[in-house]
């Protein structure tokens, strides 16, 4: 994306681990400034899907996999889908299987790459004037240009506490989340916040709360980049 057209478009760029409350808070101020919405990690989980179908792995590595990775995704936060080609793969990427195989696949460096140059591509073609894109690399990597960048965190125990909410059905979570965290955190830090990029630590905060904090964050950086 050429910077006449980030300017054009207000972008918020939200990180966090698991358990966080990136998602249901992104959606949430997606819905409230009335901008787009997209969650980055349903494409490491809809490529990690493709590979426990049978995909070869391999492809990975050499960025062969680029051509047959058919992925769409809505930027709609009340309207929630994710495709690989045809498929409607919205609650299967959701699965244990995903969820164990998805760190492998997030670490090639190909797909990291074609992962960036995806982002760029989905948020210029949002048609809100802006959008709010959640992840684990957005403020440092995806968009550190980004009009406002924030790191939502929370303690361990509140993490897993609200991960297993999430993702009752899954047994061991803290050693899925744990062992998520440790694997991603290789590839890229977002347990601390970069220069630039403010913490919001949501740990004794309720959903309501947190939402009404990042809210006035985002309000004060985008009103300072249009002073700018």
């Amino acid at each position: 994306m050429e910077a006449g057209e980030l300017m054009s478009k207000q972008i918020v760029a939200i990180d966090g681990p698991a358990g966080s409350g990136k998602s249901s808070v992104s959606k949430q101020l997606a819905r409230d400034f009335d901008f787009g919405y997209l969650d980055t990690g349903a494409a490491y989980r809809a490529l990690a899907w493709l590979v426990l179908e049978g995909f070869d792995k391999a492809q990975l590595e050499t960025g062969d996999f680029e051509t047959s990775f058919d992925y769409q995704v809505s930027t709609d936060p009340d309207n929630f889908w994710v495709k690989v080609g045809n498929q409607d793969v919205t609650e299967a990427i959701r699965s244990s299987e995903v969820s164990e195989a998805v760190s492998s696949v997030a670490q090639v460096s190909a797909v990291r790459s074609f992962m960036k140059r995806k982002t760029h591509e989905i948020a210029g073609s949002c048609t809100k004037p802006g959008i709010v894109i959640e992840g684990r690399d957005i403020t440092t990597v995806v968009y550190p240009e980004a009009q406002s960048r924030i790191l939502l965190t929370a303690s361990e125990e509140v993490r897993l506490a609200r991960r297993s909410k999430e993702l009752s059905e899954v047994k061991n979570i803290h050693a899925q989340v744990t062992k998520r965290d440790a694997s991603d955190s290789k590839v890229v830090n977002f347990t601390e916040a970069a220069p630039g990029v403010t913490l919001v630590d949501s740990t004794n905060l309720d959903f309501a709360q947190t939402v009404a904090v990042m809210a006035d964050h985002v309000k004060t950086d985008l009103k300072a980049a249009q002073n700018d």
